[in-house]
């Protein structure tokens, strides 16, 4: 119908989620009856046309979808005509350093997504995917659910992600490509089930959201002797940007792979000239399946896309076969000494310590080297190490100015409603200048 469609994150406050309303001009919100408080505390602050009930919620001067659907006219509304740059919809990235940006999402977009999933990552008529992924993410709607549907596939829809359940229906459904972030399958790993769950129909799994530590690659591997790959997308230049067979998801842990097809990519210093071979520069993607900028904030849309080219604020390296890597953010970058330090590089080499869950690296001031990197830690419950320990186990693994000078011990790390470490909050707490 020409409508832009604008998913909310249930897990935001009520301002949060009235911030976006507000921003987007929403004309109609939809509300299900597990959220009628949050739309309660949010009324005041937003305005909108119409307000829909589905599934019995209880809202004042709601129209009830039900009803609304039973009196509907049998014949298919007026379609019209829409430009492939025309606005599907717009998702909200994460606000961990201000407000959210409504990143909008042409057709074209998520039509080359599909393409380029299907044809990239050999995708049939005849896989199936199960989505337990949130559906306000770009990665629940589209890693699989868009490309699957395009290609003639089928998805299995799950309401939430519980262990136990969603393993049985993996295997009662006979699934054969699954994506999960890092979390969902260490919480697998700690599922007796997984030993007894079907995987036979199983072509691969991918992981994404996050950088997947090799050790816990490894151990999926050997739970259950399937390929197991990673991924990297991101909301503003699609889900799937990356593809590798399953003998390269072997042979090449810790790559994403190649670039897909119909996509552009090069590495950049911070000046826009491309970086020699093998060294580290920020990915630069372009292509029809990127965005088409920020949703009215022309200053964004501006700095992130450049005659063309998206800025992913990723940076990255290629090898000489053409396989990436990816190194960490540009601005979650320590300089220490003169020396580039990316904190997710030093991180992923700490959670391969088997007493480490988490790890957020942090910079704090230094006189002598300018900064030096400070690692908040959480370790597994029942288990011990000592800051000592943890910086020997990484002095093995990383040149010995990557190795963090500092180690602090808490219980957990501040996460945002969009499931990243909230490092501004670290840096509030734990930096002193």
């Amino acid at each position: 119908i020409g409508a832009i469609f604008a998913p909310l994150n249930w897990r935001l406050v009520a301002d949060e989620l009235a911030y976006i309303v507000r921003d987007c001009g929403s004309k109609v919100l939809i509300c299900g009856p597990e959220f009628t408080e949050t739309l309660a505390a949010m009324l005041p602050n937003i305005d909108v046309d119409h307000l829909i009930s589905v599934e019995g919620a209880e809202i004042a001067g709601a129209l009830v979808y039900e009803d609304e659907l039973a009196k509907a006219d049998e014949e298919e509304p007026e379609r019209p005509f829409l430009h492939p740059d025309d606005t599907a919809c717009i998702l909200y990235t994460s606000g961990t350093t201000g407000k959210p940006k409504g990143a909008m999402i042409p057709h074209r977009q998520i039509v080359w997504n599909a393409i380029n999933t299907v044809v990239s990552w050999g995708l049939t008529q005849d896989d199936i995917s199960p989505i337990f992924t949130p559906m306000f993410h770009s990665g629940g709607l589209f890693v699989f659910l868009t490309p699957l549907f395009y290609v003639g596939g089928r998805i299995v829809l799950m309401r939430q992600f519980d262990p136990v359940e969603t393993l049985r229906q993996v295997a009662e459904e006979k699934c054969t490509v699954l994506l999960g972030v890092p979390t969902i399958f260490q919480m697998w790993l700690n599922t007796p089930a997984l030993a007894e769950t079907d995987f036979s129909a199983i072509r691969w799994f991918i992981s994404g959201g996050a950088p997947c530590p090799v050790s816990l690659i490894a151990a999926w591997r050997q739970a259950t002797g399937k390929p197991f790959r990673q991924g990297y997308g991101l909301t503003e230049v699609g889900t799937n940007c990356f593809t590798m067979t399953d003998e390269e998801s072997l042979s090449l842990v810790g790559s994403v792979g190649r670039p897909i097809f119909h996509s552009q990519m090069r590495l950049a210093d911070p000046e826009g000239h491309n970086v020699p071979l093998g060294e580290t520069g920020e990915l630069l993607i372009k292509g029809p399946h990127i965005t088409s900028g920020y949703w009215q904030n022309p200053e964004a849309t501006a700095s992130s896309i450049v005659d063309g080219w998206f800025k992913t604020g990723d940076m990255a390296r290629q090898d000489q076969n053409g396989y990436f890597y990816i190194v960490g953010r540009f601005k979650d970058m320590i300089i220490s000494g003169g020396e580039n330090i990316y904190a997710a590089e030093v991180e992923a080499v700490f959670r391969e310590h088997p007493a480490v869950l988490e790890a957020a690296l942090i910079g704090q001031p230094d006189e002598k080297w300018g900064e030096i990197g400070l690692m908040i830690t959480v370790l597994e419950k029942g288990r011990s190490a000592t800051a000592a320990e943890l910086r020997a186990f990484c002095k093995e693994r990383l040149a010995s100015y990557k190795v963090p000078k500092q180690v602090i011990f808490v219980n957990e790390l501040p996460y945002s409603p969009y499931g990243k470490v909230e490092k501004i909050k670290l840096k509030q707490t734990y930096v002193t200048t």
